[in-house]
C-alpha cells in the first residue's frame, strides 16, 4: 500500500517520506539526522531502506540531515546543480560529495522521479512530482506563488502535500516579524498563503486530488486549525465537499509516526 508519511514540516523542519513501510525516497531531510532515523524507525522503516534523497533547496530547515547522510550512508542525493554548488560553496557540503541532477527525471523499479520550477528566495528551488505504482503525488512547498510549471506537474497527482504557510492578517499583524521579513514572506519569491493555498486546492481537487496535504505551516502567523478551515471553506464556496470530494489532512511539526495511506 502506497504511504505519504511526513516525518516533520514547518519553518523548522521538512521532510516527508514516500512508499510503503520498510521502503522509499525521501524529499528533503531538514530535521537532525537523529531524529530522522528515529521517524523512521516509527514506521518500522531504516535508513537502509531510502532509496533516494530528493532536495527541494539549500535553506537549512530542507537540508539540515543532509551532511550526515551523506557522510554515514550511500543513499544517492538529488539537487539541482545550482542548489548544490551554493551548498558546497558555503560549506554545508563538502566538495568531494556527489549530487545528481533531477532535472533529466530519476527512474528505478519502484519510482519515477521528476522536479519543476518554483518561486522562492533560494538558489533554484523545485518541488517533486513522484510516480508510485498507480499513483501520483506532488509536494510542493517553499513557493510565493503557483507557477505555471508547478500547476502543469501537479494537477492530476491524486495526492499533493501543499504548502500553506500563513494567516495574511496574523503575518501582518505579527509584532515580532520585522518589515523586511514580512515583505519577503509576502512576496511571489516567499511563501504560499492560507487563501493562495485554498485557490489552488480548488483547481487540484476538480483534477482529480483526492488527498489533500497542507504543509510547511508557520508556527508564528498560522495554526493547523485556521489553514484547514481556509481551504475547506473555500472548497465548500465552490461545492466540494470534505470526506466526498476530497480528504483533507494537515502534516505535524514532528511526526508522532502516523502515515496517510492512499
Amino acid at each position: 500500500m502506497a504511504r505519504i508519511y511526513p516525518i516533520c514540516s514547518s519553518s523548522s523542519g521538512n521532510s516527508t517520506f514516500i512508499g510503503t513501510r520498510g521502503h522509499g525516497i525521501l524529499v528533503d531531510a531538514g530535521c537532525s539526522f537523529r531524529a530522522l532515523k528515529n521517524a523512521l524507525e516509527l514506521i518500522d522503516t531504516s535508513l537502509s531502506g531510502i532509496e533516494a534523497v530528493f532536495i527541494t533547496h539549500e535553506h537549512i530547515d530542507h537540508i539540515k540531515a543532509l551532511e550526515q547522510l551523506i557522510k554515514h550512508t550511500k543513499i544517492p542525493v538529488f539537487a539541482t546543480p545550482k542548489t548544490a554548488g551554493y551548498l558546497k560553496e558555503n560549506g554545508k557540503l563538502p566538495e568531494s560529495a556527489q549530487i545528481y541532477d533531477p532535472r533529466g527525471g530519476y527512474k528505478s523499479a519502484a519510482f519515477e522521479v521528476g522536479c519543476f520550477k518554483i518561486s522562492h528566495d533560494a538558489a533554484d528551488a523545485v518541488g517533486y512530482k513522484i510516480r508510485f505504482g498507480e499513483e501520483l503525488f506532488g509536494v510542493c512547498t517553499d513557493t510565493g506563488v503557483v507557477t505555471a510549471e508547478a500547476e502543469k506537474a501537479l494537477l492530476g497527482c491524486r495526492t499533493v502535500l501543499l504548502e500553506s504557510n500563513y494567516d495574511e492578517e496574523m503575518l501582518r499583524k505579527n509584532p515580532n516579524y520585522p518589515a523586511e521579513l514580512k515583505r519577503r514572506i509576502l512576496s511571489e519569491h516567499g511563501h504560499l498563503s492560507n487563501a493562495d493555498c485554498a485557490a489552488f486546492a480548488e483547481k487540484l481537487v476538480k483534477s482529480g486530488t483526492r488527498s489533500l496535504i497542507l504543509g510547511h505551516l508557520s508556527q508564528e502567523n498560522n495554526s493547523p486549525e485556521t489553514a484547514a478551515g481556509c481551504t475547506k471553506k473555500h472548497l465548500e464556496s465552490k461545492g466540494l465537499i470534505a470526506e466526498r470530494d476530497y480528504i483533507l489532512n494537515v502534516a505535524p511539526v514532528n511526526t508522532a509516526g502516523e502515515y496517510i495511506a492512499v
